[in-house]
């Protein structure tokens, strides 16, 4: 089990593209397995992308209740609705704000071994796929919240 420190603003990596994966690798497969014990240690976090541990791929953990979902060059490919909800980031430590995200979305990406698969989410999934997505563009919640105020 790996745990990384999570990087934080200003850290330069938070605000560059990450680059896609050319090939599932065992290097690729541990990135997965550091990403989730890294997320697994934090005591709030729902989603971590891979500039959040200094590593500029475009590789994304979330897990939420039970489910774990370990995406490699996720992409929104659809996207409808609106809904503001309150966000936090663990690289933007101790702040809060109303992020407007799409409520449905559909995401395409590889899995782990490689295999293209389709997604379609909503509610908190869908919100958690959209700001790790985001992290992988180099954008961070703070770029887009409303109502930006210390977490309490």
């Amino acid at each position: 089990m790996a745990v990384y420190q999570i990087v934080k603003i200003p850290d330069v990596i938070l605000r560059q593209q990450a680059k896609k994966v050319e090939k599932i690798t065992p290097q690729i497969e541990k990135l997965l397995d550091n990403l989730r014990d890294t997320l697994c240690a934090t005591a709030i976090g729902v989603g971590l992308a891979a500039p959040q541990i200094g590593v500029s791929k475009r590789v994304i953990v979330i897990k939420i209740e039970e489910d774990l979902y370990q995406l490699v060059n996720p992409e929104i490919i659809q996207a409808e609705g609106s809904a503001i909800d309150v966000e936090g980031c663990l690289s933007v430590p101790d702040i809060i704000g109303e992020v407007t995200r799409a409520e449905k979305v559909l995401i395409k990406a590889l899995d782990r071994q490689g295999k293209e698969l389709e997604i379609q989410a909503d509610g908190l999934l869908a919100r958690v796929l959209q700001h790790e997505i985001d992290h992988l563009e180099g954008i961070l919640f703070i770029d887009k919240a409303k109502n930006l105020r210390p977490m309490e």
